[in-house]
């Protein structure tokens, strides 16, 4: 069942990167269904906060009415930030799956989800479909890099 939530989080990161954002997606699942979708969408909103999980959980806070999401479970394709991981403690997520694991060392995943901030603590599974997931970043900073390549060259 991981498998198939995370490849909906996969299919948002892919429209992100149609969108030239730095593809990840994310998904919102309660109860078996998915409740809330998002992708990273900065560059075009101009908007620190516009990351795919915050997207998702506001998402999810709109449909079920309530800035408590009990029994969730957040699906995304990289390890969240300390700002998306705070997020999902806030809004009382369960459960947090991720793809690919943040390779700059800036996630603060594990040790903000048992620190029992807020009186509650998240279950973290990493490494879901980890593969997938990082070759859609992988790919998107290596097009990336040709083009910025090919404009310095003009």
């Amino acid at each position: 069942m991981e498998e198939k939530y995370m490849r909906e989080a996969i299919r948002l990161a892919q429209k992100a990167k149609k969108k030239g954002e730095v593809p990840i997606g994310a998904v919102v699942v309660y109860r078996g269904k998915v409740i809330g979708r998002g992708y990273n969408l900065r560059t075009k909103k101009q908007m620190a906060t516009a990351h795919a999980e915050v997207r998702a959980i506001e998402r999810a806070c709109k449909k079920l009415r309530s800035w408590r999401l009990p029994d969730a479970e957040l699906y995304v394709t990289l390890e969240p930030c300390p700002m998306c991981m705070g997020t999902a403690l806030n809004a009382r997520i369960d459960r947090v799956y991720f793809g690919a694991y943040e390779q700059k060392g800036r996630s603060l995943t594990r040790e903000l989800a048992n620190a029992n901030l807020l009186n509650h603590t998240v279950e973290v599974t990493g490494g879901v479909l980890e593969k997938e997931c990082a070759e859609v970043l992988t790919s998107f900073f290596s097009e990336m890099r040709e083009r910025e390549k090919k404009k310095r060259k003009k």
